[in-house]
């Protein structure tokens, strides 16, 4: 195993206010479990904040973790890898998909470079935590040292810890990194036991021929890391790579640090498994935001027992999908948080008898309807 500061033990949800989020969802003025995943969430983000009602979030953050690999030299993007520090200017100047989806979730972004294949980071900041210039070609070589696998779980705890202490209320970590998805589908078949032809996607968007390079380069790597298959740093050195490791020492932080978290796609989900297993018990922080088309991340959300948010056929990463869920969960907020109670709406529930009520049981063309909330 390779040799790592503890992580302090996953606190639990708070059970108490999770039970208090239940029975208030009981008597509020609908009928019970009518809003269906969104009481499950409400009564998530109360377990999470030990508070229930629970708070509206005001300080949700998007951390997007960028790097590069040099898989990328066996063809297996359709990309070439100058994108990723393009793409990190793009976020930089606000001009990236997710930082038009954050903004209308309400949600901020920050971008890090933790090993993009460039002679100097774009600022100072943007660098702060950078372990080196791109990670290796895991067909053929590991991704990392031993020490830069280490130092880049701990650049990820420190970039959560940052977050958390300036306020940070929910955290969706997003990628950058052309290549990322050849390394983050090898992490998901090395820790589900799924062979490469079951989990290999189209990524970029990569023709025939690109999809069996990028078979082969999964099967290579995961042949190299057959002896660190129980070792999720070790997997993060031979097959991972310093962006995946660093996203890993984010996700479990945050859950250390009691701060829920949406997972985006198949990169970030990569993360959350070898997450997981440094972390046991992280999982209770964080809902998937949502699916995306790469069988590997459904593969992955499955074995983290995880439902996704949303399923709207988006495999762009960045963070994106969980920023298009955000406001379904800020939804199942407001709905525990702001809906009136049968008492304080002098609304007569099912416990009444089955007796007449006024509202909601009547429709505005004054027809009687057989319950609130339920369709036809």
């Amino acid at each position: 195993m390779t040799d790592m500061p503890s992580i302090p033990d996953v606190p639990a949800l708070d059970a108490d206010a999770e039970a208090a989020a239940r029975t208030r969802h009981g008597r509020l003025t609908k009928p019970p479990g009518s809003l269906g995943r969104l009481e499950d969430l409400s009564i998530w983000v109360a377990g999470c904040q030990g508070a229930c009602p629970p708070n509206q979030f005001l300080r949700p953050r998007v951390v997007v973790f960028a790097g590069d690999h040099g898989v990328t030299t066996a063809g297996v993007s359709a990309f070439p890898p100058e994108v990723t520090a393009q793409m990190v200017a793009n976020f930089d100047g606000g001009g990236a998909a997710i930082n038009a989806l954050a903004d209308v979730a309400g949600a901020s972004v920050r971008v890090v470079d933790v090993a993009v294949d460039c002679d100097e980071p774009l600022s100072q900041a943007i660098g702060a935590h950078k372990v080196r210039r791109g990670s290796g070609n895991i067909a053929v070589e590991d991704a990392l040292s031993a020490e830069e696998a280490v130092a880049a779980v701990a650049a990820g705890r420190a970039i959560a810890d940052e977050e958390v202490d300036a306020g940070a209320d929910l955290l969706i970590a997003g990628d950058m990194g052309i290549g990322n998805t050849t390394a983050a589908t090898t992490l998901i078949a090395a820790l589900t036991a799924s062979e490469p032809v079951v989990v290999v996607g189209r990524g970029t968007g990569i023709d025939d021929a690109g999809w069996a390079r990028k078979t082969a380069a999964i099967r290579d790597a995961l042949h190299r890391a057959r002896d660190v298959s129980a070792d999720p740093v070790g997997l993060l050195r031979v097959c991972g790579g310093a962006d995946l490791a660093a996203m890993a020492g984010f996700l479990a932080q945050a859950a250390v640090r009691r701060t829920p978290v949406l997972l985006d796609g198949v990169v970030v989900t990569a993360a959350a498994l070898v997450a997981d297993r440094l972390a046991p018990g992280a999982r209770a922080w964080w809902q998937a935001g949502h699916r995306s088309t790469e069988p590997a991340h459904t593969i992955a959300l499955q074995h983290l027992r995880l439902e996704p948010i949303v399923d709207l056929g988006m495999r762009l990463g960045e963070g994106t999908g969980a920023a298009v869920a955000l406001p379904v969960l800020r939804a199942a907020v407001a709905a525990l948080s702001s809906m009136a109670t049968f008492d304080e709406a002098h609304v007569s529930d099912n416990a009444s008898g089955g007796q007449e009520r006024s509202d909601p049981g009547i429709e505005s063309g004054g027809q009687e309807r057989s319950d609130p909330g339920n369709e036809a």
